[in-house]
């Protein structure tokens, strides 16, 4: 078996470094153009060289999308922006532009390029002819399953690598191709602007009548066109067999708390397989405990659409606490509070070292005037709490949800 990967978003700077420290093999990240998410920070061009040289410091790699649908008013300034991306030492651009593709074969030969998945590419004779004009990897369209997957790898070079989603948001267009967002709200998602206009909430009218009406399904509305979100970790196994050797999470506009909670159960299910033990059902559960919508399998296994769509709101069962901010040292750790906690609230420890998963009961909190308090509630401020367990910078505290099981993890910097 080929080394696997696990490659993970980073839709900024503090995200990247989570995803490294939780384990990802490589990130991908966007310039401030030519990506599909335009919204998320993204990276200033020095920052680019920066990270890139970071990643590869830690043996890490660094794919940098370009993978917009563009127009001709999108070339003015990519040659020099390949060109740049060749020198600095990106690992590869991620591009499905076939000009795009054209031009950066042209201008920044040495740049090794990744097919994008919305490029579709769903069939074997498709992954052929993009080897033979020199992509060394697919991100496969999420529409093809698990057998198709195989039939591709056998029909493929052997140094053609396939890449598939994983886990995360999927698109209720054909990987990603949609016009919604642009009809309704002027953001052209091909162009990194979408609106996630498929959440949106809509109504039924019948064409003689003024009156509208929701279409139920649940009490909370119709989500028609609202899909789940793609969860395979308890099948890597079978996708590693069928020749999958990167393993894409879906995520740059997430929290970095997401980032890490899910890279580090994809990190440790990756390990067993490479390993050869069996999946551990504790990092199926662990992947509640970050916000999502309820889970499927997408088409890997050719289930029907109605599995595919979703009908609630997003949901997550632990609340994002802090981040440890310095080594624990004599049973204390310093800590970056992200939402209010309290003495006496029992927290648990997300850490790729032994430490994961381990719970212990918050009996003091010092705040940043070294004053003893009974409640952390100034986000961001850093405050010394207790803990009996090895931290370290990095390592994140969560905490059992006290709301709703819907409440959702807040959002950061």
């Amino acid at each position: 078996m080929k080394k696997l990967e696990l490659l993970s978003p980073a839709g900024s700077s503090e995200k990247l470094e989570t995803a490294f420290y939780f384990g990802a093999d490589a990130c991908y990240f966007a310039g401030k153009k030519y990506g599909l998410r335009a919204f998320s920070d993204n990276f200033e061009q020095d920052e680019l060289q920066k990270y890139i040289a970071y990643a590869h410091s830690l043996g890490k790699k660094c794919y940098i999308t370009v993978n917009i649908l563009a127009h001709n008013s999108d070339f003015d300034g990519l040659a020099d922006y390949l060109i740049y991306l060749q020198e600095i030492g990106a690992d590869a651009i991620i591009a499905s532009d076939v000009g795009i593709i054209s031009l950066s074969k042209k201008v920044a030969p040495k740049l090794e390029i990744h097919l994008s998945t919305q490029a579709n590419c769903t069939n074997k004779y498709a992954g052929a002819f993009w080897a033979e004009v020199g992509v060394k990897r697919l991100v496969l369209a999420r529409e093809v399953s698990v057998a198709e997957i195989k039939e591709m790898r056998e029909f493929l070079p052997d140094d053609m690598e396939i890449e598939a989603f994983v886990h995360g948001a999927m698109c209720i267009s054909y990987s990603g191709r949609c016009l919604l967002s642009n009809y309704l709200c002027k953001r052209d998602s091909n162009r990194g602007q979408c609106a996630q206009a498929c959440r949106f909430e809509y109504f039924l009218r019948e064409k003689n009548r003024d009156d509208e009406m929701t279409i139920q399904q649940d009490e909370r509305g119709t989500y028609i066109l609202n899909s789940k979100d793609m969860k395979m970790i308890s099948h890597l196994k079978e996708m590693a067999d069928a020749g999958v050797t990167s393993f894409k999470i879906e995520g740059r506009m997430k929290t970095s708390y997401y980032v890490a909670n899910v890279t580090n159960a994809y990190r440790r299910a990756l390990d067993l397989v490479e390993s050869g033990k069996p999946f551990d059902p504790m990092l199926d559960a662990e992947l509640e405990k970050s916000s999502h919508r309820r889970y499927t399998t997408g088409f890997y296994f050719d289930e029907t659409d109605r599995e595919y769509i979703e009908s609630s709101t997003p949901i997550s069962s632990y609340d994002f606490i802090a981040n440890v901010v310095e080594d624990s040292a004599n049973g204390q750790v310093k800590i970056e509070q992200r939402n209010r906690f309290c003495v006496g609230d029992e927290l648990e420890i997300l850490s790729p070292s032994d430490s994961f998963n381990k719970t212990f009961k918050v009996e003091n909190i010092i705040n940043s005037a070294g004053e003893n308090v009974d409640i952390a509630q100034r986000v961001q401020e850093i405050v010394t709490i207790n803990c009996p367990y090895p931290l370290h910078t990095g390592d994140i505290l969560r905490r059992v949800a006290k709301a709703t099981a819907t409440n959702a993890v807040p959002t950061t910097k």
